[in-house]
């Protein structure tokens, strides 16, 4: 199990070291060794995760005092095993991609080496081979966006993602100093073990130690994760290869969901914290869904996304859904790198055939076209107000979860009530031959898709996090004063529900595409969503000023 451990990072680190003496040689060999390793690298870890299934223990192996540790526990066992996986498909989709690209051999280092700092991230020990890792990523990042350095456009985004990161590690880094200064440990194990055993026990400032600590992990998270206001650099991070793209948007932005459960025993002890990630999260969340139909470029498209999703994985975070969260995290991965993978198939296809083909979806979708008649709109109405909160309570039911009973089971309930009601009107928008068909088969993918959510949920949430007390108290810590959240609860229902009733109404009558469409409210408010709410030209124009402040101040001490 020990050497399980050392092996996992150790592994992708060899094959970047054996690259670099092999620079010189044929590329076809450079890429068979890098795939090679990251095979082995994966079978790693899937043989790490089938060891610790079988112990059910924990490892911790330090190299030196007070640094230099790894440890495996049920969290690292599922990273490695997904970080691992990821890095095995880009690995083999960058054969033929980058083979034309030069730098063909120093791209490959980068990729392996990112795949060590990753893996060594997940698998960190304590809090100096934590933050060197969560540093390293970064770094490397800047040179794999940077990878052609003959398009200026990588080059400048590269580098906004640099800044970006670099803030984001300094939260990080005075909460590592704090914890240390605090509790004397900077091992993970033993560090949690002390704050269980003396939670308010210190402060900072006159506000307890773990609440300062949780806030600036969090800020860490934010940056990391692309949260509001700090998510301007990852929709703009496209001008870098669709390989690193999907690395990118399906591991290295999951990082923040990763820290914050990876200090969970932190949060527990910081109810606003969580209330303020849940908050970021959920704003995240609307204006990465909203800016990403706005878009006409299919990578930046898919980037929004990735920030919209992101947004969703903090707000289970804050309702203290933690496993829920890791479970959002794998399956985003999962699907959007194989969204930018397939993104750079479509678009190496678009440059060969100019035009867009004059189908059944281009024609309802552009040209307005109906093809068949639609289901009556209060039939289809009251399908999606009930039926998609009938498969979850159902789903809940058959597995007792006790979480429904928590706000934050509710307030998940309540998504997934959503984003089913959602799916089954824009089936309703869809004129189709057999209407009810395809209702009949769209609801039957629901229920599969909703029970088999739930069954993963709770079998991740009993796995992560064994001791249910601890889990119990995250979810306590989470909640919200109980008419306050009964209030909020209710007021979304309703606003949901009308809206949803109204645009069925309005498609039935004809009244979705009328002239008022151009009203000056609805053209103020595209005119705020083509600008992306401004937050990119705030920053501009932060860095002019910071510029000229610097200038002036140049001058100044000349004179000085």
């Amino acid at each position: 199990m020990d050497k399980l451990i050392v092996l996992l990072p150790a592994t992708p680190l060899l094959s970047a070291l054996l690259i670099t003496l092999l620079a010189d040689r044929a590329r076809h060999r450079i890429a068979r060794l890098s795939v090679g390793f990251s095979v082995l690298t994966f079978l790693l870890a899937a043989a790490s995760l089938a060891f610790y299934l079988a112990e059910g223990q924990p490892q911790w192996v330090a190299f030196a005092p007070g640094w230099g540790s790894l440890y495996l526990d049920p969290l690292t066992s599922v990273m490695s095993l997904m970080v691992a996986g990821i890095s095995l498909v880009v690995h083999v989709y960058s054969v033929r991609y980058m083979a034309e690209e030069p730098g063909y051999a120093r791209f490959y280092i980068l990729l392996d080496l990112m795949a060590t700092a990753i893996l060594l991230m997940v698998a960190a020990g304590d809090l100096v081979t934590l933050l060197v890792a969560w540093h390293l990523i970064g770094v490397l990042l800047y040179f794999l966006l940077g990878q052609d350095a003959a398009r200026p456009a990588a080059q400048r985004y590269a580098f906004w993602t640099f800044l970006t990161y670099r803030l984001g590690d300094l939260p990080l880094v005075l909460a590592a100093v704090l914890l240390y200064e605090t509790y004397g440990t900077a091992a993970l194990p033993a560090l949690f073990e002390r704050i269980a055993a003396a939670p308010d026990a210190h402060t900072v400032a006159g506000m307890p130690v773990l609440t300062v600590v949780a806030l600036l992990v969090a800020l860490a998270a934010f940056a990391r994760s692309a949260q509001f206001p700090l998510h301007t650099w990852l929709p703009y991070t496209m001008e870098g290869p669709t390989p690193v793209s999907a690395l990118m948007h399906a591991g290295i932005v999951n990082a923040g969901g990763f820290i914050i459960n990876r200090f969970a025993p932190v949060f527990v002890h910081a109810g606003g914290v969580l209330h303020l990630v849940f908050a970021v999260g959920l704003v995240t969340a609307i204006l990465g869904s909203i800016l990403m139909l706005t878009q006409n470029d299919i990578k930046k498209s898919l980037g929004y996304s990735t920030m919209g999703q992101m947004g969703f994985m903090f707000v289970e975070c804050g309702v203290g859904a933690f496993s829920l969260a890791i479970y959002h995290l794998i399956a985003h991965g999962l699907f959007k790198g194989t969204l930018f993978l397939g993104a750079g198939s479509v678009i190496g296809n678009a440059r060969k055939h100019d035009g867009v083909p004059h189908d059944d979806v281009y024609t309802f979708v552009v040209e307005r076209k109906p093809l068949a008649p639609r289901l009556p709109w209060v039939l289809a109405a009251v399908i999606t107000v009930v039926v998609p909160l009938l498969v979850l309570g159902a789903s809940r039911w058959l597995m007792g979860g006790d979480s429904v009973g928590e706000q934050g089971g509710i307030i998940l309930l309540f998504f997934g009530w959503v984003t089913g009601a959602q799916l089954l009107f824009a089936t309703y928008r869809l004129r189709v031959d057999s209407p009810w068909r395809l209702m009949a088969m769209i609801i039957l993918s629901l229920i599969i898709v909703v029970a088999g959510y739930t069954l993963i949920e709770h079998g991740f949430d009993l796995f992560l996090y064994p001791d249910r007390e601890l889990s119990e108290r995250i979810y306590a810590a989470a909640s919200l004063p109980l008419a306050t959240f009964e209030v909020l609860v209710m007021i979304l229902t309703a606003t949901i529900v009308v809206g949803w009733i109204a645009t069925y109404y309005a498609a039935a009558n004809g009244r979705a595409h009328r002239g008022s469409d151009a009203s000056p409210l609805r053209l103020a408010f595209y005119s705020l969503i083509s600008r992306e709410f401004y937050v990119a030209d705030v920053y501009a124009w932060l860095t002019q000023a910071t510029l000229g402040l610097s200038r002036r101040l140049n001058v100044w001490s000349r004179w000085v």
